[in-house]
């Protein structure tokens, strides 16, 4: 059960840093605007710097959950374990915020929690029984 909460965690940390690529890469084009809804490249320009930095925050995310499972599979469990549900609870988190401040959000909440939340319970019970 450890490894699937391994595999699910390191796909959810890839989504995040597609996230990333979205928000600090390619806020102000076209495609990426109608993903995030922003009506015009004028409103994006006024928050690209918003973007950027929320783009970091999820590549962050990415990297202490893949570190996670990189340090798992070198055989520091506990350590490794412990990065995975960070990562991916701060995950879960975010995803929950963003439902409960804006409920029309649901749908982008649950493409950026559904994998984060597999992951912490799959992650959890392989850890408890390992």
């Amino acid at each position: 059960m450890l490894i699937v909460g391994l595999v699910l965690a390191a796909a959810a940390a890839a989504f995040h840093v597609f996230i990333f690529a979205l928000e600090s890469l390619r806020w102000t084009e076209p495609e990426t605007r109608r993903i995030f809804g922003v009506a015009s490249e004028a409103d994006a320009l006024t928050t690209k710097q918003l973007a950027f930095n929320q783009g970091f925050y999820n590549l962050f995310l990415a990297l202490t959950t893949l570190l996670g499972v990189g340090l798992v599979i070198v055989g520091a469990q506990t350590v490794g374990v412990t990065l995975v549900l960070a990562g991916t609870g701060m995950m879960l988190a975010a995803a929950l915020v963003l439902v409960l401040s804006d409920r029309t959000k649901a749908r982008a909440a649950a493409m950026q929690g559904t994998l984060p939340l597999l992951a912490v319970l799959a992650t959890a019970i392989g850890a408890s029984i390992a």
